[in-house]
């Protein structure tokens, strides 16, 4: 009995292994928020890295993570690192291309809780009075990424970070 046990934990093991084998290769996460702001009010809190505390929802994970700017005051070549706590983890971020009240689009390395190598993309779309913001974030899905997507929603973890971060966004810029 107890050999059909460990058979059948066995077997169940092995269609977890082999189902999370046939996953994406890659992911995105994507929200939209529409904020009543032009974009040239909303781009400068996006393309400065000093500016996100005003924003990021990230920014709050650890009032004592340590911040380091870099390269260019803001814009292209502008760098950020930070080293925080188990929620923070560490990283750096560099804005690989700036295109004024348009899109920034941000090179990606987290360090720790896990080695990532991501894309961020904020893009800024006027419609009218407002502007439509989408903050996007894509990259490789590796092994370990697509087994552990069988047991959490990736997208509804991010996405939350995400919509927090538009909501405060949309706060900032519509006063």
């Amino acid at each position: 009995m107890l050999k059909k046990i460990v058979l059948v934990i066995l077997a169940l093991i092995a269609i977890v292994l082999v189902y999370a084998a046939t996953r994406p290769d890659t992911f995105r996460v994507e929200r939209t928020a529409r904020i009543a702001a032009p974009a040239d009010k909303i781009f400068p809190l996006i393309n400065d890295f000093h500016r996100w505390g005003e924003w990021s929802p990230y920014e709050k994970l650890d009032p004592a993570m340590k911040r380091t700017f870099g390269g260019t005051p803001a814009g292209q070549g502008a760098t950020y690192a930070w080293e925080g706590n188990d929620k923070a983890g560490a990283g750096k971020m560099e804005i690989a291309e700036s295109t004024p009240s348009s899109k920034v689009a941000i090179k990606l390395d987290f360090i720790k809780p896990f080695e990532g190598h991501n894309i961020a993309e904020f893009t800024l779309q006027p419609q009218g009075d407002a502007t439509q913001v989408t903050w996007a974030m894509s990259g490789p899905s590796p092994y370990i990424a697509k087994l552990m997507g069988i047991f959490f929603n990736m997208d509804q973890m991010i996405g939350k970070d995400f919509e927090t971060g538009l909501a405060n966004l949309k706060t900032a810029t519509e006063k």
